[in-house]
């Protein structure tokens, strides 16, 4: 099986169960931010161990993320053809997120004010992967169907991606100087 099919070649793409948009339409664009959050949190991955608690809930996610992009990669009236939990995002997805934060919160003691990013690389790339999902779910907006479950995930994605960013520092670093 060849990687190409140049049937993009005309600036559209295929959705998932059928039909075409070009490539800058609200769809592709939407599941394309997807992607990249996916990419970011990839590379966030690739900073911890592999085979840890971390890695695994990770893992999960970004197979998650998979059944995001499908179900943003669906025409409206193809949404009755979508799978909960294998390309329709259901709320016990969004319920093992908000498991996950809850998890994270009791380990350490958060941050009250805003932090300066970037006090390890790990770190670093958990606060890198947050921006992208951010920016996914402002793409998803314009698209999202009214009983998705899919700006529920995106949002609690992004609040675990910053639980995570914390978790990864010794020591948060505020904004603001603390004055003793």
């Amino acid at each position: 099986m060849k990687i190409y099919t140049r049937k993009g070649d005309d600036g559209t793409t295929g959705l998932f169960h059928g039909g075409r948009v070009k490539k800058d339409s609200p769809l592709p664009s939407a599941y394309g931010e997807v992607d990249e959050a996916q990419a970011a949190i990839g590379l966030a991955r690739a900073q911890i161990t592999k085979g840890s608690d971390l890695d695994n809930l990770l893992v999960q996610i970004l197979r998650d993320l998979w059944v995001l992009m499908a179900e943003l990669a669906t025409l409206p009236e193809n949404r009755d053809k979508l799978v909960s939990d294998t390309s329709l995002t259901t709320s016990n997805m969004v319920g093992r997120l908000e498991e996950a934060i809850d998890e994270f919160s009791e380990k350490f003691e958060m941050p009250s004010e805003f932090i300066v990013p970037g006090q390890n690389p790990v770190a670093a790339h958990f606060d890198f992967a947050r921006t992208v999902v951010r920016r996914a779910e402002r793409a998803v907006l314009a698209i999202e169907a009214e009983d998705s479950n899919v700006m529920p995930y995106l949002n609690r994605l992004s609040d675990l991606m910053w639980i995570i960013a914390r978790s990864q520092e010794k020591k948060s670093l505020t904004a603001k100087e603390k004055k003793e």
